[in-house]
């Protein structure tokens, strides 16, 4: 499904005109050589471009005849590399073309051979110059070459470009002649030349199979060179007597497709985002950025086009609002500007294993329907009465021990938990489990909070992973109604905690640093003695019959005696309900100020 949907894509950039055309591939350039009409060389002009404030030079990147991307020597028609091009290696700026294995001589010779076969029959000044430049260059006598000696060190780390002298316009690889010849020979490849034919696994046609596909360059922790989607290296991965990716029935030209696609989206941010040391690449079937653009801030909350940045926040409160009073719909998303809300959106999960890819995950739905369920998550994610969009590093962020060196989040959990987001799944146990577990060991951590995304985190994960009546799931902000045995523990030893801060002031260890983790795993062992210390805390407060009449109402809800133990999500729901009733008296009490003022 990956390879065809990255082939469709491709057409849908060609099309748009932000992909290279099949045949041909980006090189980047740093030198242009002037040649003569007798094929000598006039001059060598720096080809580079400044960039950024410091106006560094950077080369251009052209347009060039496909380049060759297997080892050894084989040049390619209209090459670039200096070895190939001029037949000399360069050491302490001495141009030589002799070396251990003879390299730059049989590079040298295999350019001539190739170009010189490929370029009969065309006519044209620059071609005509550059076919006499390879019939009389001669790497033996040009070591003393004042024009590449002038290049210094720079000579063997760059690439070259040919035009005809006095016309920098006619450059070489842009002859119409030679191009024409080239798209010609590439539509008609394949025909023989020992290459295997067979029907091609993506497009259903008979084409040549690649042996050897692309790298993919881009995936974060992956090799500088770039790795490969797919590959056979060991015997036991082949079958049938086929060698290397002749087992994938993949053509060349869909091969070619599908890894100029992706590399154009991993090349891009606004269509990947980082997690950890996973890279998750999205796109929509369209050859604009708005979908991504829209879905990367509501998501992510790394977007960087602040032309959306409006459009996006009211959104969201939309959003929001439509998921709180039941009336969002995948409709609601129909009258976007410049959004179709109905094309295909795909969502991948790359990381890198040696000198291939890992897919970890892909997720293909419509977009409407992305927008749709991403709502719900947010809703899901909601604490309190002010909707705020909570983006996936948030999450991650907090499921990490506040002290550790190592901030990454296991790849899984976070490829279920965007599964869970994209298409309305159950968030993943690990998630719930991992933040009940994290909130419980950093009670004790003043520095640490127990903030609205922890909260959010578990009223998501206990809504949709353990409610079954719409009637118990946990509403936004505290719900006295709400009478389940751990949701009013966690509220009474809020009341409790708040007790003792109005009692006491400010202390070196409180209730929550002592009592907060064995009170939510075994309430009938801390309760009894919580309470017996209120009967102390109330007679030095302000407000003794406000909390008595406080605890009273919680401890009425309370069966018989306090719950001997509580399972993982029923400490989930004692923290929920200690978060909640805690945001509560910060709320009653800005009331109480305004009421005075």
């Amino acid at each position: 499904m990956l390879i065809q949907a990255l082939c469709e894509y491709y057409d849908i950039l060609a099309k748009a005109g932000k992909v290279t055309p099949a045949g041909y591939s980006k090189a980047k350039i740093h030198y242009l050589v002037h040649l003569t009409p007798e094929g000598e060389i006039d001059n060598i002009s720096n080809w580079q471009v400044t960039q950024g404030e410091k106006e560094k030079p950077v080369p251009r990147e052209e347009q060039m005849p496909e380049r060759t991307e297997k080892p050894g020597i084989e040049a390619n028609i209209v090459e670039h590399r200096p070895l190939y091009l001029f037949g000399l290696n360069e050491t302490d700026g001495v141009l030589s073309p002799e070396d251990k294995t003879g390299k730059a001589k049989k590079s040298h010779r295999a350019l001539v051979e190739s170009n010189l076969e490929f370029l009969e029959g065309l006519d044209s000044p620059v071609v005509n110059a550059y076919r006499k430049f390879l019939e009389n260059w001669n790497p033996e006598s040009e070591t003393e070459n004042p024009h590449l000696l002038g290049l210094g060190k720079s000579y063997s780390k760059s690439n070259y470009i040919f035009c005809l002298k006095g016309r920098p316009d006619l450059l070489l690889h842009l002859d119409p002649g030679l191009k024409s010849k080239w798209e010609e020979r590439q539509s008609n490849r394949g025909t023989g030349g020992g290459e295997m034919t067979a029907q091609c696994a993506v497009t259903g046609e008979m084409a040549p199979i690649a042996r050897i596909h692309g790298k993919i360059k881009g995936v974060a922790g992956g090799l500088a060179t770039g790795a490969v989607l797919v590959g056979f290296n060991n015997p036991s991965e082949c079958s049938y007597g086929m060698e290397q990716s002749y087992n994938s029935n993949i053509s060349e030209a869909a091969m070619k497709k599908y890894t100029e696609a992706l590399n154009y989206l991993l090349n891009s941010n606004r269509h990947k985002v980082l997690i950890d040391d996973m890279t998750v690449v999205f796109w929509a079937m369209d050859s604009g950025e708005d979908s991504e653009l829209l879905l990367q801030e509501m998501l992510f909350g790394n977007g960087q086009d602040t032309l959306h940045a409006e459009q996006t926040e009211r959104l969201l409160q939309n959003m929001l609002e439509g998921a709180k009073n039941g009336t969002l719909t995948e409709r609601s998303f129909t009258t976007l500007a410049n959004i179709d809300p109905n094309v295909d959106f795909y969502m991948v999960g790359l990381k890198p294993n040696s000198s291939r890819l890992a897919l970890k995950f892909i997720y293909r739905r419509k977009y409407a329907d992305i927008l749709y369920n991403v709502a719900r998550f947010q809703m899901d994610m909601q604490v309190s009465g002010q909707a705020r969009a909570v983006p996936i590093y948030r999450i991650k962020r907090e499921l990490v021990p506040p002290k550790s060196k190592d901030n990454k989040v296991n790849s899984a959990m976070m490829a279920r938990m965007l599964e869970a987001v994209l298409c309305h799944a159950k968030y993943p146990y690990a998630l719930f489990d991992t933040m009940v577990r994290r909130i419980k060991i950093d009670a004790s951590d003043e520095n640490v909070r127990f903030n609205e995304v922890r909260a959010g985190i578990l009223k998501a994960c206990i809504n949709r992973n353990y409610t079954k009546k719409k009637e118990e799931e946990i509403t936004v902000g505290l719900n006295t109604e709400n009478q389940n045995q751990a949701y009013l523990c966690g509220r009474l030893f809020a009341v409790l905690e708040k007790l003792q801060q109005e009692a006491l002031g400010n202390l070196n260890r409180t209730i929550k640093d002592a009592y907060f983790a064995s009170a939510s795993s075994t309430p009938v062992l801390v309760f009894p003695k919580l309470l017996c210390l209120a009967q102390n805390h109330l007679n030095k407060v302000k407000r003794p019959v406000y909390f008595k009449k406080l605890i009273g109402q919680v401890v009425d809800g309370i069966q018989d005696q306090f719950p001997q133990r509580l399972s993982l999500p029923e400490q989930g729901m004692f923290q929920i309900g200690y978060y909640q009733q805690y945001q509560d008296f910060f709320k009653t009490e800005s009331t109480e100020e305004g009421e005075e003022q």
